[in-house]
Parts: structure tokens; sequence; C-alpha cells
């Protein structure tokens, strides 16, 4: 088993953004918590639907809250919740009535960029045993218009083929939120807001379904973490609020974590690796880690949540913005960056070396 003791700064060399803080990656009792601080709360409705003052407005403070914290939530986005409500059900039917052979069929394996199938529990990532199940799909799995060149085949990624018909509306609710979202966050930056459309037309993601069981008093003792602390290696993560709460977020400025509080429908939105690259460090890959609920419910009750994360495909060149100032970065092919962030979670060959 890994070291529930391990710390981020153990894999240091795999990182392909600056990241100097150290943290044990599972929660800790010497764990400080920031209880005055809030994550910024936004109505994205008037970037959506409003003129160009309130699309101004909006993406001074969303870019502003992200430079600060790296998160922010967001409602007014027009997904329904009652979609949210579906998939939590669903999540929790694929995990409790998939039979764990079954489930082993998809063993998680790299295509292109996405370690993509199933994660048993504890198995998640080399350096930590989280208590959690998980399962990745990315835009190969699911019939929808494709730039990849791969034939769709259900039977390749899905147990049952009902799972990716349901999944599927996730999928398209949340990708015509893709492009508004990077364009605010470029408009925020001072930026043409416009830069990405392209890059994110049917571009790649990683739809992760998160399955929390109810902790034995075993692994309640254990000090291991529910999800490790971690960075996103994308660009952004929307992340429905969970019914269960747990996700902590670390405060770069107050070195505290700070306990995330989503009301229920809003999408929780962060930036990732691929975005601090390309913004030079204005935006934040922030640190986060799913801990017990405040409730003490983690002994009875199940937690899920489906994070979806927004890549580029592997042959985009990550490049910084113009206007960000002198680049700290050289430009990478996406698909290079990717697996040297993700091999510290998946092992030194999982990396792809590219001319």
């Amino acid at each position: 088993m890994a070291d529930v003791d391990s710390v981020n700064q153990q894999c240091r060399r795999c990182e392909q953004v600056r990241k100097a803080h150290t943290y044990r990656l599972a929660e800790h009792p010497s764990d400080e918590f920031d209880e005055d601080y809030e994550i910024a709360t936004l109505d994205f409705a008037p970037f959506l639907h409003g003129g160009e003052a309130d699309k101004a407005r909006f993406a001074d403070a969303f870019a502003g809250a992200l430079h600060e914290i790296g998160f922010a939530v967001l409602v007014g986005h027009g997904v329904d919740p009652a979609l949210y409500d579906e998939i939590e059900e669903l999540t929790l039917d694929l995990f409790t009535s998939t039979p764990l052979a079954e489930k082993m069929q998809f063993r998680a394996a790299r295509r292109g960029s996405v370690n993509q199938g199933y994660f048993p529990i504890e198995e998640t990532s080399e350096i930590h045993p989280d208590l959690v199940e998980g399962w990745v799909w990315c835009r190969r799995a699911f019939d929808i218009p494709q730039q990849c060149g791969s034939a769709f085949r259900a039977e390749d990624y899905w147990p049952k083929a009902g799972y990716e018909r349901q999944l599927r509306r996730l999928v398209l609710a949340h990708e015509q939120l893709f492009q508004p979202i990077a364009q605010a966050m470029l408009r925020g930056l001072g930026c043409d807001p416009h830069l990405l459309d392209g890059k994110l037309t049917e571009t790649n993601f990683g739809l992760r379904l998160n399955y929390y069981p109810p902790m034995t008093a075993e692994q309640d003792r254990s000090g291991a973490g529910r999800l490790l602390g971690h960075e996103d290696v994308d660009l952004f993560t929307i992340l429905p609020a969970s019914r269960t709460d747990g996700l902590q977020v670390w405060n770069h400025r107050s070195g505290k974590w700070v306990r995330m509080k989503a009301p229920p429908g809003a999408i929780i939105i962060n930036t990732g690796d691929y975005m601090q690259r390309i913004s030079n460090d204005r935006l934040p890959s922030t640190t986060h880690r799913v801990g017990k609920p405040s409730d003490g419910s983690h002994r009875i009750r199940a937690r899920v949540s489906f994070p979806m994360a927004v890549y580029l495909w592997e042959d985009e060149i990550l490049d910084v913005l113009p206007g960000m100032g002198p680049p700290k970065y050289e430009p990478i092919k996406a698909i290079t960056f990717h697996t040297r962030s993700t091999s510290k979670f998946y092992g030194d060959g999982y990396a792809v070396e590219t001319a």
C-alpha cells in the first residue's frame, strides 16, 4: 500500500508548472483550516445573456477569483439541476450494482493522454491509498462528434450501453459551457476572449465518476484520504456541487485549507495545469482534496461526485498567451505535458515524449 504520509514534493520532478508549496496528500490532525475565507459565488447568467458591460463585470470578477485561489462557484449556468440529481443516482447504481469482476474488465488504461476506465478503491494513484472508486471516460467513449478518428463502440467502454446514453446528456450540457467559461477567463486576463474557441470545438475531456463508499472503522483510523491532495492537469474542471461536503481547497495566501461550500445545483470551476502554463502562472492550478465530511457521515453514507476535466487534443501546442509578460514556459505538445504531469500518479512509463 502506498504511504499515507506522502507529501507532494516527492513527485516534484513530474510537475510541468511551478508548484512551490508542500502539503500532505491526506488530511492530517495538524492541518490548519481558514474557516472565515469564502470562495466566490458568481452568477454566470449576465455573461451568458447580458450585454458588453455585464460580460466585462463578470469576467473581471471571475478571473479575479481564479487568480486569488484558483476556484469559483457558478450559479445561473443554465444546466437543469434535475440532471445532476439523475447523474448522482446513476453513479450510485453504476458502482454498487456492477460486480467487481465486470468493473475490472474496464480497468483504466491510457488512451491518448487520458488514463481512461475503472480505478479500484485504493488504486487511483500509486502514491496514496485513496478511499474512492473512480471511472473515467474521455470523448472517445461517447457517441458524439469526434476529431480523433476513432469509431465509437459502446462495448469498448461501458458495462451497459444505457450508462453512455444517460451520461451523454451531461456531457452535451457541459460542452455548451466550455467556450463561454474559457471566454470569460480570457477576457478577465485582458486577452482576446475567442483565442481558444477553435481548440475547444469538439475538444477532448475526462468525465470522472467518483464513488466514496462508507468508511470502515479500520479505514477511518488508517489516515488514508478519501481523495488525495492534487492539482488538476486540465484547462479547467466543471464540478457539480455534491450533496455531501468534504472538498477542501488550499489557500496559497494563508497556507491553510478552505472547506468548499457550494449551493445545490451550482457548478464549481477550478483552473488546472494547462491553464496555469498558458496564463504564465496568472491563473493557478490549485491544490484540493476530499476529506471527511463535516457532519461525520463518512462511516454510514456514501459520497459521489462527477467532475468533468476540459483538455485539448493531444497534438495541440500549449503556449503562453499573448500579453502575459515574458514567457516562463516553453511551448510543449499537450500529450507530452499531460502524460509527464500524470506520471506521478501512474508511474514513469506513462509519460509520452514527442519531438
